[in-house]
């Protein structure tokens, strides 16, 4: 007769008992989840502070494109105004993007409800990168028509300063458009399997 004690002690443990020191799978399958959501939050971060960073030196470069009497000023074209008011709102836009990214990755979770907090991202991430690319385009095509004209031939520096913003400008565009595709991501996995990221 086996005693209590010599069952306990056997070489045939029972199945609960093997069992009861095997890490949980669904543990093993959140804690891989977490990290990949950890690396994808941290790549839009980048990317966010990418396109601040080049939409406001883009800013900057245009405001402060004039040379005094007998030059031309930057408020002298509408499409240069337009410049840089898009990538100003846009730097404004990064600022609280970064912060929510900052957020999102210090405390796992978005800063409004994440229904909303996806579908906030990817319209303002498309409708800013069309806002981009179309003062882009409109200010590159008067740039080109300025450069052969006297107007580039007696104001050499206006234009550089005004291809260097531009220059600033596409770039922010570029890095933007990245996001949107990112920001575009989550919202299909948020509509597929009911959160921003699925393993």
């Amino acid at each position: 007769m086996r005693s209590p004690q010599g069952h306990r002690n056997g070489e045939s443990p029972s199945p609960h008992h093997h069992n009861h020191h095997r890490p949980p799978q669904t543990h093993f399958h959140s804690t891989v989840a977490a990290k990949k959501l950890r690396r994808f939050n941290s790549l839009i971060l980048l990317l966010r502070l990418a396109s601040f960073s080049f939409s406001l030196a883009s800013a900057v470069f245009m405001l402060t494109n004039s040379r005094g009497d007998g030059s031309p000023h930057w408020y002298d074209f509408d499409a240069f105004r337009f410049v840089l008011v898009a990538n100003a709102i846009v730097a404004v836009y990064s600022v609280f993007e970064l912060g929510a990214s900052v957020w999102e990755i210090s405390r796992e979770t978005t800063v409004w409800p994440e229904a909303f907090q996806v579908w906030f991202d990817f319209g303002h991430d498309q409708a800013f990168t069309y806002m981009l690319l179309a003062g882009g385009s409109g200010a590159a095509g008067v740039a080109r028509t300025m450069r052969g004209s006297e107007t580039c031939a007696e104001n050499a520096a206006f234009c550089t300063q005004t291809y260097i913003s531009l220059g600033l400008g596409f770039a922010s565009f570029l890095f933007l458009a990245f996001s949107s595709c990112l920001s575009g991501f989550r919202v299909a996995s948020f509509l597929i399997t009911g959160s921003r990221f699925h393993v």
